[in-house]
């Protein structure tokens, strides 16, 4: 009996050291080593905005007071900043180790529409190294730190961002043409002042051409940042907050290690420039789970860095499990690239749905980049309504989406180079238990002709598609149980 007893009372203890650490489950039976995750520990201590003379009203700046309760929070250690319900205006918010900014519901905090409030400082933005206006909110080395609740942080993206006339209807480009200060670049393409222009003029994938810092401030509205910028920190949580509106991109995750995103939405209007709902780029252990994504570009992306500086920073992203997470309108569902010059490897993605995006799978690299890319799981994905492609992997990527590709005719002139430290590599990726109804195109496989796709497993996937799959240099492709069938 008391041996019983001891064994029921050992096991209780079990089941509740495991209870202790929600975040155990995801990292439980990988086909890689991944260490345990769990959420940062806060102190106790809570302080409250509206006690530092913030007003919820909207209207009134209220940066001062987040700036000063971070502050005390940080000297007496850490703790919770709790946002009540309210509108809270303001500038940047720079978050530091052992705090959590915590939103109750009804709360809004929205970042003013002013760019004098945002100085430009020097940042990577699309994997290269350059400037940017400072990120809305931001971290910087922190240790420990999280973003809870229940509210919305709003990037007041539409002060920032360009229009593209063919991504808006009739109505929304009568509300962009009658915006102040604005004004039509080209045809059909809209920008929110003349500075935008300028700094677009003869710029390289939105990094401009400016040399010294009086030409950079000349360029300023050009040089919109990302909304959450976390660099270089560890131990990091999302959680239950929507993330929407940014500037950029939404969520940047940049060389962070142990970061967990759990029930978050990050959403932007579909027409929303480079408006990437996350891009986790050169991280180290990471779980995005139980969230949904709603982009005007990529959903969920993994990056690494571009081209040399990608190479030279040399930090891959790897050890990441998504896992329970929705995407809706986006460019691609989960996404690999393009910038993944430090390598991608030891990727998890299960348990998803990509309803109505453009491609659901999406590897893109391009030669000049660079990078391996390897151990790659995917397994039970389901798919609705892809405008594009189920799957694609695409070698030649030229910063356009696989739709506006589509529409110019599509394929380019292929031939053979030299194998470099440039070229990019895309090998040992297992794709199983995809579920796809109604895609534009069933799979892509276009490789490089000296470097094809290599080591790719297809098990159990059924997808109904206009179009059937193509492979073009790719090899060692193992497949069981595919079934594409071609729909009118």
């Amino acid at each position: 009996m008391k041996k019983t007893i001891l064994t029921m009372t050992l096991a209780l203890l079990t089941l509740g050291a495991v209870a202790e650490n929600k975040y155990k489950q995801y990292t439980l039976g990988l086909p890689f080593q991944m260490p345990e995750l769990q959420a940062p520990t806060i102190p106790g201590a809570k302080v409250n905005l509206k006690d530092f003379g913030a007003v919820p009203t909207g209207d009134v700046l209220c940066t001062s007071a987040f700036e000063k309760a971070i502050d005390l929070l940080y000297k007496m250690g850490g703790g919770h900043l709790v946002v009540p319900r309210g509108i809270w205006l303001t500038g940047p918010i720079v978050l530091k180790s052992n705090i959590d900014l915590h939103l109750e519901a009804g709360a809004v905090i929205q970042f003013a529409a002013d760019e004098s409030l945002y100085p430009i400082v020097s940042t990577s933005f699309e994997g290269l190294d350059t400037r940017r206006c400072q990120s809305p909110l931001s971290a910087n080395g922190a240790t420990n730190i999280s973003i809870t609740g229940q509210g919305v942080i709003d990037g007041n993206g539409q002060y920032w961002r360009p229009v593209k006339r063919s991504k808006v209807t009739d109505s929304q480009w009568k509300e962009v043409l009658s915006r102040p200060g604005g004004r039509e670049m080209k045809k059909d393409y809209w920008v929110p002042t003349e500075s935008y222009e300028k700094g677009e003029d003869g710029a390289n994938m939105n990094i401009p051409k400016a040399q010294t810092d009086e030409e950079w401030q000349q360029v300023k509205r050009f040089l919109r940042p990302v909304m959450v910028s976390l660099v270089k920190c560890k131990n990091v949580l999302l959680e239950g907050v929507i993330f929407q509106n940014s500037p950029a991109w939404n969520i940047h995750p940049l060389m962070c290690e142990n970061i967990i995103i759990d029930n978050v939405l990050a959403r932007n209007p579909s027409f929303a420039q480079n408006g990437d709902a996350l891009d986790l780029e050169s991280c180290t252990n990471a779980l995005i789970v139980n969230s949904k994504f709603d982009a005007g570009d990529d959903g969920i992306c993994l990056k690494s860095g571009k081209d040399a500086d990608g190479r030279r920073r040399g930090v891959p992203c790897a050890n990441v499990v998504v896992d329970g997470c929705t995407v809706f309108a986006g460019h691609g569902g989960f996404v690999v690239g393009s910038e993944m010059s430090g390598g991608v490897r030891n990727i998890m993605v299960r348990n998803c749905q990509f309803l109505g995006t453009d491609v659901g799978l999406r590897f893109k690299s391009t030669r000049g980049r660079g990078g391996l890319v390897e151990n790659i799981y995917v397994d039970g994905v389901s798919m609705t309504d892809i405008k594009t492609y189920a799957l694609t992997f695409n070698m030649y990527y030229g910063g356009k989406s696989v739709a506006e590709v589509l529409a110019e005719g599509g394929e380019q002139k292929v031939d053979v180079k030299p194998v470099t430290e440039e070229t990019p590599i895309f090998r040992n990726i297992d794709i199983r238990n995809v579920i796809c109804h109604n895609a534009g195109y069933a799979m892509e496989f276009n490789g490089l002709p000296e470097m094809p796709i290599d080591r790719i497993t297809l098990h159990n996937i059924d997808i109904s598609a206009k179009n059937d799959a193509t492979f073009q240099y790719c090899k060692d492709i193992t497949k069981q149980n595919v079934n594409i069938k071609i729909i009118k």
